[in-house]
């Protein structure tokens, strides 16, 4: 089974997912997909999204990709990666060397 990497971004509330960059997205057609022999790389991955603290909610999805196109297995990120069920917010983009004060 593939999966990817997914949360909510600290200040906007968006639904985000992790790309081949390292960068997050709002698009989950963008999201680096990890093999089943990817293990190691999707656990340091978490572990450095939640040493910065910008991305609340991280979990990992099973996703089939089928002609090319990423498909969550479950109904709720489905809903989280076709829009909105409440209204969207601008996101605020943090560069590398800025943080959140808490």
């Amino acid at each position: 089974m593939t999966k990817i990497l997914t949360g909510n971004e600290l200040l906007s509330g968006a639904t985000v997912y992790l790309d081949a960059n390292g960068k997050w997205v709002e698009d989950i057609q963008a999201a680096r997909v990890f093999g089943k022999d990817e293990t190691e790389a999707l656990e340091a991955a978490m572990a450095g999204t939640k040493a910065t603290g910008r991305i609340l909610s991280l979990e990992t999805e099973d996703v089939e990709t089928i002609n090319g196109v990423i498909h969550a297995n479950r109904i709720r990120e489905r809903i989280r990666s076709e829009g909105p069920t409440a209204p969207r917010f601008d996101r605020q983009h943090l560069g590398e060397d800025e943080h959140v004060s808490i």
